[in-house]
Formats: C-alpha cells, structure tokens, sequence
C-alpha cells in the first residue's frame, strides 16, 4: 500500500480521492488486523494509526505475519492509509549514551515494521537536549543516529520519517513551527523527512490557532520553515488547556480550547490538501467515534 500520484486515499462516491482521509489510532493489542481493523471500522475511519511496540517500553517484537499481511491487504482494498507511531521513550538529543543506542534500536524496528505492514509514515517525537546539554550539541546527536536511519530508507515501500514537535516541556528541541528549521538542517532535509504536526501540540507550545486566521498563519509559518509537501499528517486535537500552557492534554474536538472553528480552517489550507488526520483523543471509542464524525463535518461544511 504506497501512495500514488494521486495519494492512497479513500474515494467518495464520484470516485474522486478525499481531500483529507479523517481517522483515528487504534488498539492492535490481540491482533493487528483483527483488533485494530475492526476498531477502525466502528470509528468509520479513513485513515488509520497503530503501535507495533510497547509505547512505553523498548522492546522490538517481530510481529505476526499473517496478521501483517491481512492488515496490509485490507488497507489497501480500502484504499486506508495507515500510519506507525513511535515509541514515546525515543529521544535523540540524550545525554544518555544507552537512550541514543535504544532510540536507535526501536526507531529502525518502527521504520522496518512499518514498511512490513504497508504504512505509509512513522512518527516520532522531536526529543529534548537532556542534562543541561546545549542545544546544537543535541541537534549535531540527532544528525549522527539519526541521519544514518533516514539514509538506510532505499525500498520503494519505506516509510516517511515524521517529526512530531512536542508542547514546549522542558528543553524541548522542537516545539514552535519555526523550531523545524534548524532540525531538518540537521538532517539535510532528507527527501524522507516529513512533519507530523499535532494541534494540541502547537497550540500549546504557544501558536494561539484560535486568534483571526490563527490556524492559517501558523500553517504559512510551517510551510516557510520546512517548504511546501513536507506536512504528510496531522494528529488532531483539541486542548484542555490555553494556548502557551505547555502542556500535553489532549481534549475532544470543539471542547476544548482551540474549538472547531480552527479545524475548519486547516482544512481549507493549500498545505493540507491530501494529509490525513489522525485523533489521538479521550473518551474511548464512543468519542473517538464522535470526533472522528466531528471532523467529517467540518471538513465538509463551508466557512463562515
């Protein structure tokens, strides 16, 4: 399951390919396709986002291949396109010598089970220059253990490498859009290199996405930063918290403090067109289910 010239996208009625593919992430634990598929399905999902490790750990399992391959045939029959997250414990810029060797470990196993069950991205947190380091020497880490992995990306089905920018804790590397630039120069702007941009993430790291054409200035500033077909997905949240709070709690969407007005908005930005959105929202499948219908809507309606 690869994109084509005109996306991996599923296909309204018209058989034309949706501007953006709104879905969700969901549980795979007890089988990939089987458990994960069959969420994504209640959700009525267009896209789709999966763990194939331990979020929180930093284990490499293999994965099952019959259930590799069911996930990848079904994807494709539904014209699905699917997306792996990283592991959270992943950080590049540690000071660490035993965090840089797992992160590089578990960020290769994420790359390598993405491309076995067809999915078109892996998205990995920015990380954070950790004891007292200073940046640029954390940034000149992230070209060395990092670079080599963006550069073993040669197989026609590799992924895309998606940096997540994080809400702005601590000595966070990437947190404001403009925060990408000298990140991507660090890795040479790899042709595999994209962005994964999260709006609880930027709204909290202090992009208020609310304010007049908030949510279109922010996505100008990304497309300044990093040029134009390098935003590949959009995780969409809304806030529990104000914008510039720094903190990473997710909120349904238009129940929080960004609202729906904004996510309208990004839907009828030029740098959008054709990028999935994933909800990485509370409230279990009912609200996912919800948000995910929530978004259709906006996408759908006309702007006030």
């Amino acid at each position: 399951m690869r994109n084509s010239e005109d996306g991996n996208r599923p296909h309204p009625e018209d058989g034309s390919p949706l501007r953006n593919p709104v879905g969700g992430h969901v549980p795979v634990a007890g089988g990939l396709a089987k458990v994960g598929l069959s969420y994504a399905r209640e959700l009525a999902a267009e896209a789709v986002q999966v763990f194939v490790a331990n979020p929180r750990g930093w284990a490499t399992p293999a994965g099952n291949p019959a259930q590799d391959e069911l996930f990848r045939s079904e994807c494709a029959a539904a014209s699905m396109p699917a997306y792996v997250h990283a592991p959270y414990l992943i950080n590049f810029g540690s000071h660490t010598e035993a965090t840089v060797e797992k992160s590089v470990e578990s960020l290769r196993h994420s790359l390598r089970r993405a491309r076995e069950i067809g999915a078109l991205g892996v998205v990995v947190h920015t990380g954070s220059a950790t004891g007292g380091r200073p940046r640029a020497e954390a940034l000149a880490q992230v070209r060395e253990h990092m670079r080599p992995l963006l550069d073993e990306l040669t197989h026609d089905d590799d992924p895309d490498l998606l940096l997540e920018s994080t809400a702005g804790q601590g000595s966070s590397l990437c947190s404001r859009t403009w925060d990408f630039g000298p990140y991507f120069e660090a890795l040479d702007a790899h042709p595999k290199l994209g962005i994964c941009l999260d709006t609880c993430h930027i709204y909290a790291a202090g992009h208020d996405l609310t304010g007049p054409s908030g949510m279109r200035q922010t996505l100008d500033l990304l497309v300044e930063t990093v040029g134009e077909g390098r935003l590949k997905l959009i995780h969409a949240n809304d806030s529990k918290d104000v914008v510039g709070a720094h903190k990473d709690r997710h909120e349904n969407i238009g129940a929080g403090h960004i609202g729906a007005e904004p996510f309208r908005e990004l839907f009828a930005h030029p740098a959008t067109e054709g990028v999935p959105l994933i909800i990485e929202t509370p409230g279990g499948k009912e609200g996912h289910a919800a948000d995910v219908a929530r978004l259709k809507e906006l996408r759908t309606a006309p702007r006030r």
